[in-house]
């Protein structure tokens, strides 16, 4: 049977130290996922800053809990866990979220959608995890860090210096072999180039279609998607076009 103040060894003074060590490495991760998502963003990637920064902040929390074994449970666990490993428990947890955050994310073409919807739901599995095992203090914080994340990194992302990044599909007239070399002119004349690796050409009776993300030189360059339309429409020789922003 337990014991009445059981529940005041989950707001002890060691505890609550522990609960404090365990924020500090979850802000720590934080700042350094953010880094590293700042750099993708920068270059238009889908997954960007929020995705990032969840993601590294619950890997630290699900890394850390397991350095603490003796503060789970109010630190009182002692002849009162179930003969499982909890630690098993966790990893099927952690498993079953990555399919469920997976079923979110959507591709089509260039366009990816999800990613931080996806990091989320990853993220809020660890904060059940710290409260299973009475890291409430804990818990609380890496909510809290979700949640600025979601509601308020969008809006310090469009005060950074970012590269924005179009998708851009091309269906050229029967029998007409655009250059590579020309296209890239072009598109440097409008604040674009075309990223490296995101060529891809295919024919079908005669017609070629090109597919590239364009990225933009820098914030402030690089034509608006109306802009691009219209010039896109007069381009002798295309028969059809489409134009998208390739990030989620």
């Amino acid at each position: 049977m337990q014991r009445p103040d059981l529940l005041a060894t989950y707001w002890s003074a060691p505890e609550l130290y522990t609960n404090g060590l365990i924020l500090l490495h979850l802000a720590g991760a934080l700042a350094l996922g953010l880094l590293v998502g700042y750099e993708r963003a920068y270059h238009g990637r889908a997954a960007g800053m929020r995705t990032y920064g969840l993601v590294c902040m619950a890997s630290a929390a699900l890394t850390i809990l397991a350095g603490y074994p003796d503060f789970w449970y109010g630190g009182g666990h002692a002849g009162l866990l179930a003969p499982v490993d909890p630690t098993r428990i966790i990893q099927g947890i952690v498993t079953g979220i990555g399919f469920l955050g997976a079923g979110v994310i959507m591709r089509e073409g260039f366009n990816i959608s999800g990613l931080t919807t996806a990091a989320s739901i990853w993220a809020s599995s660890a904060i059940g995890i710290l409260v299973g095992v009475g890291f409430y203090l804990a818990a609380m914080g890496l909510a809290f860090f979700s949640a600025m994340i979601m509601i308020y990194l969008n809006r310090l992302e469009t005060l950074l210096p970012a590269r924005h990044a179009v998708a851009v599909r091309m269906r050229f007239k029967p029998h007409v072999m655009p250059r590579e070399d020309v296209l890239r002119k072009a598109a440097l004349e409008r604040g674009y180039e075309i990223a490296g690796s995101s060529l891809t050409i295919s024919s079908e009776k005669g017609r070629q279609e090109w597919r590239f993300v364009a990225l933009a030189l820098s914030r402030k360059s690089g034509a608006p998607l109306s802009e691009l339309a219209d010039q896109l429409a007069a381009f002798e020789g295309l028969e059809a076009f489409q134009l998208s922003h390739a990030r989620n």
